[in-house]
């Protein structure tokens, strides 16, 4: 599931005046959201794999051969950066079951419901992921 299919199933967490952060309904929300967005990854794992064994022929044409291996560099490069996500997403499930999502792991201030709705593996808040950032560029 790509980005913008997660987007398109994503429903805003509507939030209540004075509901406590990170409450059993918000947890629900982000576990569902979590939830969904690995299974469809897992779901695009496994149509890679049976398009590979499907397609995967020896053409006699050398540029034939050529684009499909160029095809399958390309696909096997999006599932390598989806497994990365696959295993932030079960991080983000982890840290959901110790009651650790949702706070900043640098400050441990909130992060943010709409934060993690944008970003649902996210584990800085946006004040300590902007330092993080101008740190990295000033390293460049």
């Amino acid at each position: 599931m790509d980005s913008k299919q997660f987007d398109a199933k994503f429903t805003p967490y509507k939030e209540v005046k004075g509901e406590d952060y990170m409450n059993d309904n918000q947890t629900t929300h982000f576990r569902t959201i979590l939830d969904e967005w690995k299974i469809g990854l897992m779901e695009e794992v496994d149509r890679t794999v049976h398009h590979m064994q499907d397609d995967a022929a020896n053409f006699p044409d050398p540029n034939d051969r050529a684009t499909q291996e160029e095809e399958f560099t390309l696909e096997l490069r999006t599932r390598d950066r989806e497994r990365k996500l696959i295993k932030k997403i079960t991080q983000s499930l982890e840290d959901l079951d110790k009651g650790d999502y949702g706070y900043c792991e640098s400050c441990g201030t909130d992060i943010g419901i709409r934060r993690l709705e944008a970003r649902p593996t996210a584990t800085l808040c946006i004040d300590c992921k902007t330092l993080d950032e101008i740190r990295e560029k000033n390293r460049v």
